[in-house]
């Protein structure tokens, strides 16, 4: 199937939210909490508003996670799955780690997604078929084995000691924010693995997954299975993603 339609709706569905971001200062933005220490901020909701006026069609589905849910998208073939900001603490703590995700669904498969992170400038876009397109300016990584991979993990769960299992076989662990972010690095090459083994949302996952497609790499459940998506419960159990070079490694460690 030809995305070429597709990729660029993504496209220029980043470019109108980034322009949001001109109107705020990572690290001195005024938040508040929806549950938790779940931050919000009033970028979230205006990129949600951007993107649902940029993607959707008539007919097409739509779940993200600063709009509240409706089960019509069940009865969608095509379902954009959007995270407005994807590590939105990172961003009020100015910490430059926190992007924009989009994920295409069709028929319950990631198909194509694009991921932006505005602090840093890079932008990560891929459909199947079309292959990867990163823009930016991070080093490629090529790890053949965990003892020379640069995985990605989440700071959250490193201070909680949930990597502490896996120091002794993964030498360089580098925290990093945003889930989202983080599978499109591996997506791109610019990380060889990253996982999470404590429940996310479908927002959190779809965009970095349908990139993980799109560049033939590995993304599957924490219990080794296949995703699928647009589930009328978007909790996701955990999620695993590697290069295809690290992917028997990954698989013996964590399954």
């Amino acid at each position: 199937m030809d995305h070429t339609e597709d990729l660029q709706r993504i496209n220029d569905a980043l470019d109108a939210a980034v322009v949001v971001f001109e109107a705020f200062t990572p690290g001195d933005v005024e938040s508040t909490f929806k549950s938790g220490d779940d931050p919000l901020t009033q970028a979230d909701l205006m990129v949600d508003d951007v993107l649902r006026r940029v993607l959707p069609r008539d007919g097409e589905g739509w779940l993200s996670e600063e709009t509240v849910d409706s089960t019509d998208r069940l009865a969608r073939s095509r379902v954009w799955i959007v995270d407005p900001i994807d590590g939105t603490r990172e961003f009020v703590q100015g910490i430059p780690e926190w992007c924009i995700s989009i994920g295409l669904i069709v028929d319950g498969q990631a198909v194509a997604g694009g991921v932006h992170n505005p602090a840093t400038g890079e932008r990560i876009t891929g459909a199947i078929g079309h292959g990867v397109k990163y823009s930016g300016k991070g080093d490629v990584v090529g790890g053949t084995c965990l003892t020379d991979a640069t995985v990605g993990a989440s700071r959250s769960e490193l201070k909680r000691g949930e990597w502490d299992p896996f120091t002794h076989c993964v030498s360089n662990i580098v925290p990093t924010g945003s889930v989202a972010y983080k599978l499109a690095l591996v997506a791109a090459g610019r990380l060889d693995a990253t996982w999470t083994l404590c429940p996310k949302n479908e927002w959190d996952l779809a965009g970095g997954a349908a990139l993980l497609a799109a560049a033939g790499a590995w993304g599957v459940l924490k219990d080794g299975s296949p995703p699928t998506w647009n589930n009328e419960d978007p909790l996701v159990p955990g999620f695993i993603a590697t290069t295809a070079a690290l992917r028997d490694e990954v698989s013996a460690l964590l399954l």
